[in-house]
C-alpha cells in the first residue's frame, strides 16, 4: 500500500510536468516561469528551495548528536539567507530583467566575469544535487526494498522527466502542492508524538545540560566556528541560481521581496518540526539511532498507522523532489545562457532551450555518480554552500554596494577565494576552511580595486 502510494505521487508529479509544459514556449518561460508567479506560488517555491533532504533527514540527526549548536547552519542559517535576499538583493535583481545570476556579472563587470562565475557556479551544485538523490534513494529503498543504486536511478529518472517537460512552471506548481503536503504531514506527525511524549516539559527535562544552548562558549575558536556555521548557507547560498530564479519568477518586484521574506519565516518555523520529531524519536525509539539520517522515516514506518505513513512519506518525497528539480535546472540554465551562449552568441532561443535540456541530462548523470559514492547528506550540502561562499558572495555584494568594485577585483576575488579554500580543505586547518577562503576573497577584491581600472559600468534596470 505504501509503495503504491509513493509511486502514485511520482506519477502525479510527471503529470503536472506534462501539463505545465504547455506553458513553455520561450527560454524565459522555462527558466523563470515567464516572470508571472503570484505571491503564493513564489513564496512556496522559494520556501521549497532548501526544504528537502537536509532539513528532514540531515538536520535532525545533527540536532540529536550536537544540540542546537549543531543545527545553526540549517535551519537558522538557511532562513537568514532568504531574509537577506529579500532585504538586500531581490528588488535590485528583479529590476535588471535578466535570465541568470551570472548575467549580473556580465552587466556589472564584463564578459570575463560572466564566464568565470558560470564555470564556478555549475560545480557548486553537484554536491547539493547528489545529496538530494541520496536522500530520495534512501526513502525509496525503505519503501520499495530495492538496492540504493536502483532507487537513486529511479528518482533521477522521475526528476529529469518532469523538469525537462515544464521547467520552472512545473517546479513552481508542484512546489505549491508539495508545500501543503509537507506542512500537513509534519504537523500531523508532530501532534501524534507530542501526545506520546507528554508535552514539551518531559522532552526538555530529559536532555543533557546545554543541549538547547543557542550560543557557544565565547572562546576565539568557538566564536569563529559559530560564525562559520551562520554564514555557510546564510551567505553562501545567496549567490546561487536557484535562489535567483525564484526571485526573478515573481510577477513584480514587490511580490519578489515579499515572497523572500515570507519564505524565510516559513522556513524558520516549519523546519523546526523535523527537529522536534527527531528528538521525540530519540527518546521514544532509541534503537532507531544507528542511522541518524533515517531516524524519522524509520520511526514513522515502524510505529505509525498506514494513513500516517502515506502522508509522511508523501510529504518527504515531495520535499526532496522539489529541491532536486530546482537544483538541476539552475546549473543547466547557467550552462546554456552563460557558457554555450558565451561562445555562440548567435544561438536562437529554440536552440538555447535545447542546450539547457541537454544540460539537465548531463548534470544529473554527474550527480548520480557522486550520489553512489558518497553517504553524508549534511556534509554534501555544507560543501556546496561553502563553494559559492568563498568564490561568488564577495563579488556579488561588492558589485551591488561598492561603486569602485571592478573587473580585476571580481576575478581575483573569485579565483583567490576558491584556491585558498581548497588548499585549507586539503591541509585540514584548525579553523573552518571557508573562513580563510572568505577572507582571501575579500582581499582579492580590495587588491583588484587598488590596482585595477576604476571604470564602473552602469547597471541596466527597468
Amino acid at each position: 500500500m505504501l509503495a503504491v502510494s509513493i509511486i502514485i505521487y511520482l506519477l502525479l508529479n510527471l503529470g503536472i510536468g506534462m501539463w505545465a509544459s504547455r506553458r513553455v514556449t520561450t527560454t524565459q518561460d522555462f527558466i523563470l516561469a515567464g516572470r508571472r508567479l503570484p505571491l503564493v506560488l513564489a513564496a512556496s517555491a522559494t520556501f521549497a528551495t532548501w526544504f528537502g533532504s537536509e532539513t528532514i533527514m540531515g538536520a535532525p540527526g545533527e540536532f540529536i548528536k550536537n544540540g542546537v549548536l549543531g543545527i545553526i547552519e540549517d535551519p537558522f542559517g538557511a532562513a537568514l539567507c532568504l531574509f537577506l535576499v529579500g532585504i538586500f538583493f531581490a528588488r535590485r535583481f528583479y529590476r535588471m530583467n535578466i535570465i541568470t545570476f551570472c548575467d549580473f556579472f556580465r552587466l556589472r563587470f564584463g564578459r570575463p566575469a560572466e564566464l568565470l562565475s558560470a564555470l564556478l557556479i555549475i560545480p557548486s551544485y553537484f554536491s547539493w544535487i547528489a545529496a538530494q538523490l541520496i536522500a530520495m534513494g534512501i526513502v525509496l529503498k525503505v519503501v520499495l526494498g530495492w538496492s540504493l543504486t536502483d532507487c537513486i536511478l529511479l528518482s533521477s529518472l522521475v526528476v529529469i522527466l518532469y523538469t525537462l517537460m515544464g521547467g520552472m512552471w512545473s517546479i513552481s506548481i508542484t512546489d505549491f502542492l508539495q508545500t501543503l503536503m509537507i506542512i500537513g504531514g509534519l504537523v500531523f506527525v508532530s501532534v501524534v508524538l507530542y501526545q506520546k511524549v507528554g508535552g514539551l516539559s518531559p522532552l526538555i527535562n530529559q536532555m543533557p545540560d546545554g543541549f538547547f544552548r543557542f550560543y557557544p562558549d565565547w572562546t576565539f575558536k568557538g566564536s569563529v566556528e559559530y560564525f562559520a556555521a551562520w554564514i555557510t548557507i546564510g551567505l553562501g547560498s545567496i549567490p546561487q541560481q536557484d535562489v535567483f530564479q525564484r526571485v526573478m519568477a515573481a510577477k513584480s518586484a514587490d511580490v519578489s521581496v515579499r515572497a523572500s521574506l515570507l519564505s524565510s519565516f516559513m522556513y524558520l518555523t516549519i523546519a523546526l518540526l523535523p527537529l522536534f520529531i527527531g528528538l521525540c524519536g530519540h527518546l521514544l525509539y532509541p534503537e532507531l539511532e544507528k542511522d541518524s539520517q533515517m531516524i524519522i522515516p524509520n520511526m514513522v514506518l515502524l510505529h505509525t498507522a498506514m494513513p500516517l505513513q502515506i502522508l509522511f512519506f508523501g510529504a518527504l518525497v515531495s520535499a526532496i523532489l522539489s529541491t532536486t528539480s530546482s537544483a538541476i535546472l539552475a546549473p543547466a540554465a547557467v550552462l546554456g545562457e552563460n557558457i554555450v551562449k558565451f561562445f555562440r552568441p548567435d544561438l536562437s532561443d529554440r536552440q538555447l532551450l535545447l542546450v539547457i535540456r541537454v544540460g539537465i541530462l548531463a548534470i544529473t548523470v554527474v550527480c548520480i555518480v557522486m550520489a553512489t559514492t558518497r553517504e553524508s547528506i549534511f556534509e554534501l550540502v555544507s560543501e556546496s554552500s561553502a563553494f559559492s561562499l568563498v568564490s561568488l558572495f564577495v563579488p556579488l555584494a561588492a558589485g551591488f554596494y561598492w561603486q569602485r568594485a571592478n573587473l580585476l577585483g571580481c576575478l581575483l576575488s573569485m579565483s583567490v577565494g576558491l584556491v585558498v579554500w581548497l588548499a585549507c580543505v586539503w591541509l585540514e586547518t584548525e579553523y573552518p576552511p571557508m573562513i580563510y577562503g572568505l577572507l582571501a576573497s575579500i582581499a582579492g577584491m580590495v587588491v583588484g580595486v587598488l590596482v585595477g581600472k576604476k571604470t564602473v559600468p552602469e547597471l541596466v534596470e527597468e
